[in-house]
């Protein structure tokens, strides 16, 4: 079977995994799921396809398929990765909810981030935590559309790079709470709404969105809750409502949910994860997507940088890059910047440990240690200078004067100026990128003293304008200040903390000892048997028969396992003769149906569907 299989892939994948993303991911352990999590996933997918196969975009069955998703079993992230790779994509399993940041940086390498824990029965229609239904089922069987799989990692490319705000964690981590919270099969009215106020607490604090909190807006409005076609005539491809029995279903109701055009007004449509949604919007096609995306793509600072980009990374008051026209990249938090008259940008300081990288790798002898206190340099040409510094040959700049040991004077056409003696040139692909000075002063284009030769060596980024500037520090691996709040430690589970902690936090079972007691209990053994008699080859009536009137006396109030024995008495009707039998479970499956009246209707279809099947009334 598929979850036998080594973890071979997977654990190359993960090895493969740059340091801040190996911390996220983890080795999907098939052994958690019992035979009632199993049975879930059968009813659940088997439900969600008879009821997406008009609603659904035609890819979605197809992409099942070849993505390795099964009606059966709960999938092997092994087989998936086997199926994937021959369209250059993979997956890796997660715990649950993980930074944006690092979803859009997985997403941007080709690979889906999966939420390996299981929903319960109890939330069969809607999780509000990730699981693996709505990771798998959901997001990959699109990813066979090339259109639509370039679409996703162009999103990732973009969305890895977006400016977070220090209140975004805080909503984040007050989402990932409450999600959690409603996630446990067991939980207090009064804990669900201490977390609810703690979010709407956060929600509050953040009223100025960051580029972050908008692109997850767009986000949810295409990749998790899209429709495709015209307002009038749409099919779905979101994955949060691929996913989900109830949503799919209520979306298809225009007196309920209100269809709209998808432009970049959708940003100004607040969403909640915890509810079903009011309102969505339809895109033309994939390539209306990516027009859609790029639109918002080209007002973000990655694309603008200048002056705007700059002081929307001062405003966010995280960690953000700047990247010089040299391809220089300085990472850390930017404290301060100044402009000429025009408005062009002539100096830039950060504050705290700052990183220096080229083409996202840490230069050597320039991570946050080299500048713990900051780092501050010009922008602009070089009076005198035709082309921008970076621009010049090492031969040029020496018969200019400007050679290693050698003192040497810049004066840039904003005013400010530099003396001091030139050390070190760094060179990435044939550009001079960092130049250090010994013995250096600095003065500002008003006499102000920015450098002073007793502060030590001064490092001065080469480049005539900051040419864009994007959240995160270019090498994130490389970039990890002690005591930083926003570190991914802080974001996942300690190590050591064992499995059925995990799987308490992702709300499957109550505790340690529940876990044992329940995979013990005699309610998997008949979910296990009741799956042996249905992969038999040949299976006895009477066998059949017997387990069937033994779950009957001990598990009548569990329908969904109900639900599996009658449809395998079902299958056997014509073996032998057990009608009243048949009729005993078929009544258990209306006096006791799932509480959720929601629910219930579901099964009652279900039900309908495989008595039509079987030629029953």
């Amino acid at each position: 079977m598929a979850w036998s299989k080594t973890s071979m892939r997977q654990q190359a994948l993960l090895d493969s995994l740059p340091a801040h993303l190996k911390v996220f991911a983890k080795v999907q352990d098939y052994a958690m799921y019992t035979p009632r999590d199993q049975a879930v996933w059968r009813f659940l997918l088997q439900q969600l396809q008879a009821q997406l196969l008009a609603s659904a975009h035609p890819v979605y069955t197809d992409g099942l398929a070849q993505a390795g998703i099964s009606t059966e079993y709960i999938p092997c992230l092994e087989e998936m990765n086997a199926r994937l790779a021959s369209i250059g994509w993979g997956v890796v399993g997660v715990d649950g909810f993980i930074p944006p940041a690092a979803f859009m940086a997985f997403q941007a390498r080709r690979i889906l981030a999966i939420a390996t824990s299981m929903r319960s029965v109890e939330q069969m229609l809607y999780t509000p935590a990730p699981d693996i239904v709505h990771e798998s089922a959901g997001h990959a069987p699109f990813l066979i559309d090339v259109d639509y799989a370039e679409f996703l990692q162009r999103f990732g490319e973009i969305g890895m790079k977006v400016l977070t705000r220090q209140q975004d964690q805080a909503v984040y981590e007050a989402i990932r709470h409450l999600s959690m919270s409603k996630g446990q099969s067991e939980v207090s009215v009064y804990d669900v709404e201490l977390a609810e106020t703690r979010l709407q607490t956060a929600v509050d604090a953040n009223q100025q969105l960051s580029e972050a909190a908008l692109l997850a807006r767009l986000h949810w409005w295409t990749v998790e809750y899209g429709l495709v076609g015209t307002v009038d005539d749409y099919s779905i491809y979101g994955a949060g409502l691929l996913s989900s029995l109830g949503e799919s279903r209520h979306c298809l109701d225009d007196n309920k949910v209100d269809k709209h055009l998808l432009t970049l007004a959708c940003l100004q449509q607040p969403y909640d994860i915890t509810c079903e949604q009011p309102q969505l919007y339809v895109t033309h096609s994939c390539r209306h997507l990516c027009q859609v995306l790029e639109d918002m793509a080209a007002g973000l600072a990655q694309s603008r940088g200048g002056i705007d980009g700059i002081g929307a990374a001062i405003d966010s008051g995280t960690v953000a890059t700047l990247v010089y026209s040299s391809g220089l990249q300085v990472s850390g938090l930017i404290a301060e910047v100044r402009c000429d008259v025009m408005g062009n940008v002539i100096y830039v300081k950060t504050r705290g440990g700052t990183q220096l990288s080229f083409a996202d790798q840490q230069l050597y002898n320039h991570g946050i240690e080299a500048h713990v206190s900051g780092f501050g340099s010009p922008v602009g040409h070089i009076s005198g200078f035709r082309r921008c510094l970076s621009d010049y040959s090492i031969d040029e700049l020496r018969f200019v004067g400007i050679a290693v040991g050698e003192r040497v004077r810049l004066d840039f056409v904003s005013g400010i100026s530099l003396q001091g003696r030139l050390v070190d040139i760094k060179r990435y692909q044939q550009k001079n990128v960092l130049l250090s000075f010994a013995d250096c002063c600095v003065l500002g284009n008003d006499g102000e003293v920015l450098f002073d030769p007793s502060w030590g060596m001064f490092d001065m980024a080469v480049g005539a304008t900051i040419d864009s500037v994007f959240g995160g520090a270019a090498d994130p691996g490389q970039y990890v200040p002690v005591n930083d709040s926003d570190s991914p430690s802080d974001l996942v589970m300690a190590p050591g903390v064992s499995r059925a902690a995990c799987l308490l936090v992702d709300g499957n079972v109550d505790s340690a000892s529940a876990e044992s007691s329940l995979r013990q209990s005699s309610l998997l053994q008949g979910y296990a048997h009741i799956r042996l008699l249905r992969e038999a080859v040949r299976p006895s009536a009477a066998d059949i028969q017997h387990l069937a009137h033994k779950l009957l006396l001990s598990h009548s109030n569990e329908w969904l396992l109900m639900f599996e024995a009658y449809e395998l008495l079902l299958g056997c009707q014509e073996k032998c003769d057990h009608g009243e039998l048949l009729v005993s479970v078929s009544q258990c499956l209306h006096t006791q149906p799932p509480q959720d009246p929601e629910l219930a209707a579901v099964l009652f279809r279900a039900k309908k569907t495989l008595e039509g099947t079987h030629e029953l009334g």
